[in-house]
């Protein structure tokens, strides 16, 4: 009788040999058949060749997703001869019986011997003005040029990992390469949840070009290398000892896989995944040693992408924070543990509103660019005067300013220099009015309320636009006693009044309970004599 053999997905890149002899020979999942193949599709024992006396007999062995046999479904426990050439199908894998003489015609890179690296398509990985020929194998060279070749490639790699681009742009750019240069049918890289240390894959690709989806990776295997901390070679998932208890191997068909951590320095970062589904010691050492430093340049790459979003993330925070903080806050925000992030805490603050009076019939007399130009010159006035007394200039609304002492970070006399700041916002407008009316211009009255009191302070807002803020009821009063001050007044309440380190030194007028919306119980309220406050502040 003249010698067998089996082909699987014939023709196909996962096509495989598999001899046959006189007896039985079982077709399944199980790795103690002949014929192991690891597809989700197949029974553990799906079928059974019976070769006898020169006959070939197909058994179905009450396989769940049924054998077929030119498109024809076999009985369950149904059986049928076979011939050489003939074609047949077990769930939805495949095969082929052929003689000896055929066997010759098959291509010894389609068994299921070890495979080292893949044939790369030089051109399209290194540049046409980098490669002498449209295609490299390395596989067919000597050990020294191929490891010179892999030098090669990897050096290219590095020049190709460090081009500019956002992180996930970066690491699509690493699978492409990882499928020109590895026989891959599923690549993933997972990066570290830095809050709760899991391993989230951030960027998934099958070979079929898939870039999402779930059960795409074994976790088993990642977590082996997250917690061992170096590349890992599972030349044969389904044998391989430390997988015993993978039941996602099994699950989706894994039948090679290799992992390596993505490290930069001595932080793991993550991890570069990938697997074969068709063939087992489909990838070698070789293999291993290649994607090792590969892992490494993506690892570098993926640090210093993340450095330059961290730094200009910070450097946009710092721009935005230039405009609320005085520079010796922000001094102290940069030498913080946590940088220039502001999480919301309790604290007490002496809140201070100022409003242009009559803002609404003035800008009505204007036109719309002499509005915004006087703003323009006022506000920034205004501003500095908050800064020079430490405050943190919290926003402009309109034609409103709010700005606050005492965080984020405070002094024993936040309250002073609230006051002190009000003086001189009143003082400095009698210095610009006389630029205005010097132009011809109308001038600018403003009235001031100051509050103290306990507020939330800290970031508010979404992750694209955040905003120093205090929210309370403190906040809210200090924007009722500035409405409640007339033209060129300043009110504070009996709190801050109670903070002032030293009551006598400013000039202060105890007012009649005043009501203000919002309030059930009038407002104890003091007016400042600002015109005997001096030139010095506290």
């Amino acid at each position: 009788m003249q010698a067998l053999q089996l082909i699987m997905n014939p023709g196909l890149p996962d096509e495989q040999v598999f001899p046959l002899r006189e007896g039985n020979t079982l077709i399944g999942r199980d790795p103690e058949n002949p014929v192991s193949i690891l597809h989700k599709t197949l029974s553990r024992q799906h079928a059974r060749l019976d070769i006898a006396n020169g006959k070939v007999m197909l058994v179905d062995l009450h396989s769940k997703n049924g054998t077929f046999v030119r498109s024809t479904r076999l009985p369950k426990g149904g059986n049928r001869e076979l011939r050489p050439g003939d074609t047949f199908r077990c769930g939805s894998v495949d095969f082929k019986l052929v003689s000896e003489d055929a066997e010759q015609k098959v291509s010894p890179t389609r068994t299921h011997s070890a495979r080292a690296i893949t044939e790369i398509a030089m051109h399209e990985l290194l540049g046409e003005e980098l490669s002498q020929s449209s295609a490299l194998k390395l596989n067919a060279l000597p050990p020294a040029e191929r490891a010179r070749d892999k030098l090669q490639i990897l050096l290219k790699v590095s020049e190709l990992m460090s081009s500019p681009g956002t992180i996930d742009t970066l690491m699509e750019r690493a699978l492409d390469l990882v499928f020109q240069i590895l026989d891959v049918d599923r690549a993933v890289i997972l990066l570290v949840e830095q809050r709760t240390g899991a391993m989230l894959p951030r960027v998934t690709r099958t070979v079929e070009g898939k870039s999402s989806g779930t059960n795409i990776y074994s976790k088993h295997i990642v977590n082996y290398v997250q917690h061992h901390g170096v590349a890992a070679l599972f030349a044969d998932a389904r044998l391989d000892p430390r997988l015993e208890t993978a039941e996602s191997v099994m699950q989706q068909s894994i039948y090679a896989a290799m992992c390596a951590p993505l490290k930069a320095r001595t932080e793991l970062l993550g991890v570069l995944y990938v697997d074969n589904l068709r063939t087992p010691e489909r990838f070698s050492t070789e293999d291993l040693e290649f994607l090792s430093p590969f892992a490494n340049l993506v690892a570098i790459a993926l640090e210093n992408s993340m450095l330059n979003q961290r730094i200009e993330q910070e450097a946009v925070m710092r721009n935005n924070y230039q405009r609320f903080f005085p520079p010796s806050a922000l001094r102290r925000l940069e030498q913080s543990s946590s940088g220039m992030v502001l999480g919301a805490r309790e604290t007490e603050v002496t809140t201070l509103f100022s409003d242009i009076s009559g803002f609404t019939s003035m800008s009505s007399r204007m036109r719309p660019t002499e509005v915004v130009d006087m703003l323009n010159e006022y506000f920034p006035i205004m501003a500095d005067i908050v800064f020079e007394q430490e405050g943190t200039l919290e926003k402009y609304i309109g034609d409103a300013l709010m700005a606050i002492w005492g965080a984020p970070f405070g002094h024993p006399d936040d309250a002073d220099r609230a006051l002190w700041a009000a003086v001189r916002m009143q003082q400095e407008l009698l210095s610009l009015n006389e630029r205005r009316r010097a132009r011809g211009q109308e001038e600018i009255q403003i009235h001031i309320g100051l509050n103290t009191g306990m507020v939330a302070a800290g970031n508010i807002g979404s992750k694209r636009f955040l905003q120093y803020a205090t929210i309370g009821d403190t906040t809210n009063v200090a924007a009722r006693v500035c409405s409640a001050s007339q033209e060129g007044e300043i009110l504070i309440t009996q709190s801050t009044y109670e903070r002032l380190v030293d009551q006598s030194r400013w000039k202060l007028e105890l007012l009649p309970p005043v009501q203000v919306k919002g309030k059930e119980a009038p407002l104890t309220l003091y007016r400042l004599d600002w015109s005997v406050a001096g030139t010095s502040g506290p």
